[in-house]
């Protein structure tokens, strides 16, 4: 069964060399969000979420919404494994598919094909079922014998388009997004909204992050509310 339970999540950034004039402090605490703090050698860190409690069942479609700063995509991180907690903990089942970075691990160097391979091994896929699903991956991101060259000779748009069709080939228990993606042109933007409505709609549990209550209104089953790294309102959405 799938789950994510948070308890007491606590996440703490520090900042290096920054003095600790007042202005300062005030300065970071506007463009960040977050609350201004000092450890135990003085030094100054951010609390960019602030003993966060949540449990996350099966059917849940959870809309994430805050200002910027709010802490929304480092809980989002710590949910992916990217970022662990200062204190508290965070405890999933089910296989966990984040599409906040869609070209984390992927290397320059090395050929489409062989990205394939390195990006399935970061999601957690075994090269057996990678090898399954390399056909369709090639098929789906439209790039043809570009996939034989390294990607230092990709544009931008056709990374994340493999990138893209890589993260979204495979059935996951747990989906992770920053805002719903939007990528390539139109075509393909087309192709990439259709597969991501019927990931979503398979998986068991999504957590999206969005500025847009709209998009949160139509996606999602109950929405959790982010300020200055704590949540101040939870509740079901219909």
């Amino acid at each position: 069964m799938a789950y994510l339970i948070a308890e007491g999540v606590t996440v703490d950034y520090p900042i290096l060399d920054v003095g600790r004039r007042s202005f300062k402090k005030d300065a970071l605490s506007w463009v960040t969000g977050g609350r201004i703090g000092e450890n135990a050698k003085h030094h100054l860190s951010i609390r960019a979420l602030d003993g966060i409690n949540v449990e996350i069942r099966p059917g849940e479609k959870i809309g994430l919404l805050g200002h910027n700063g709010s802490g929304k995509s480092t809980l989002l991180k710590v949910m992916a494994n990217v970022y662990w907690p200062t204190l508290g903990s965070l405890r999933s089942s089910g296989r966990i598919t984040s599409l906040l970075d869609l070209t984390l691990g992927m290397e320059v160097e090395a050929t489409g094909y062989e990205n394939i391979f390195l990006r399935g091994a970061i999601l957690g896929v075994k090269p057996g079922e990678i090898k399954q699903t390399i056909n369709d991956i090639a098929e789906f991101s439209g790039l043809g014998d570009y996939l034989r060259l390294p990607l230092r000779t990709y544009s931008s748009g056709m990374l994340v388009r493999l990138g893209f069709s890589i993260s979204t080939a495979f059935p996951a228990d747990i989906i992770l997004m920053d805002e719903w993606l939007g990528v390539g042109d139109a075509q393909f933007q087309e192709q990439a909204n259709a597969r991501l409505n019927e990931m979503t709609s398979n998986a068991s549990i999504l957590v999206l992050a969005s500025h847009s209550p709209d998009l949160i209104n139509s996606i999602c089953n109950r929405c959790i509310r982010l300020e200055h790294g704590k949540i101040t309102e939870d509740f079901l959405i219909g």
